[in-house]
């Protein structure tokens, strides 16, 4: 600690006992993963979305729903896309199996897109729990290195007896810089998993309620056959 001491973030970092190294390096790798998951997660959910809109202007169009399964089933498909497929394959394998409609086949069906329902939403929602634990613990991270680069700057102060603010504000300034870090990997986190989340709520929703209205289809299906 000198007063001619580099106040760059650089500098600081150089500066920097080991332990507060270790933590702005964690803090900034935990940072950058967490914008990696940002990017990911703002394109996925705007194909999702751009997706299902696609699919439902298709589904309700008036085409039969056996060809679009014939059609969509080849391919990849989207969220509700893969809700629709799941249901018609179960329908199909139903009605294939006897010549009755069996009884709980409905049930079936709804079951079937119970389960795609929550397995698309845990594909969409993989790595959001990244985000909220780096929201709720990089300012503590953050506050460890900026607790512990006092210390030692206090240290350094004992030992050398010079109370001068040129000698105090560089140990301060590496010690601030830890919480700074933490505060600046926590905020973004916190702000995308809460958007994120609520985004995966309305997805979840409108799912959801396709699956209703597809129930309702085949129970009005099945009441034809009876």
């Amino acid at each position: 600690m000198t007063p001619t001491s580099d106040f760059s973030f650089l500098g600081l970092f150089l500066q920097a006992s080991p332990v507060v190294k270790a933590v702005i390096l964690g803090l900034i790798m935990a940072s950058v993963w967490c914008w990696s998951i940002v990017i990911e997660k703002y394109l996925a959910f705007a194909k999702a979305r751009a997706q299902s809109d696609e699919f439902e202007q298709i589904f309700w169009s008036g085409q039969s729903l056996d060809e679009l399964y014939m059609s969509i089933s080849q391919k990849q498909p989207s969220a509700m896309a893969a809700l629709f497929v799941a249901a018609m394959r179960e329908w199909r394998r139903s009605i294939e199996s006897t010549a009755k409609p069996l009884a709980g086949v409905q049930m079936r069906i709804e079951r079937v897109m119970e389960v795609t329902i929550t397995r698309e939403m845990e594909r969409l929602e993989r790595r959001l729990l990244f985000l909220a634990t780096v929201g709720s613990v990089a300012p503590f991270v953050g506050l460890f290195g900026t607790v512990w680069g006092i210390m030692t700057a206090f240290q350094g102060i004992a030992a050398s007896k010079n109370t001068s603010l040129a000698v105090v504000a560089p140990g301060i300034a590496e010690a601030l810089f830890a919480t700074a870090l933490g505060l600046l990997a926590a905020i973004p986190a916190v702000i995308f998993y809460n958007n994120f989340s609520q985004s995966a709520t309305r997805l979840a929703q409108r799912l959801e309620a396709f699956a209703d209205e597809f129930s309702a289809i085949v129970s009005r299906q099945l009441d034809m056959k009876t």
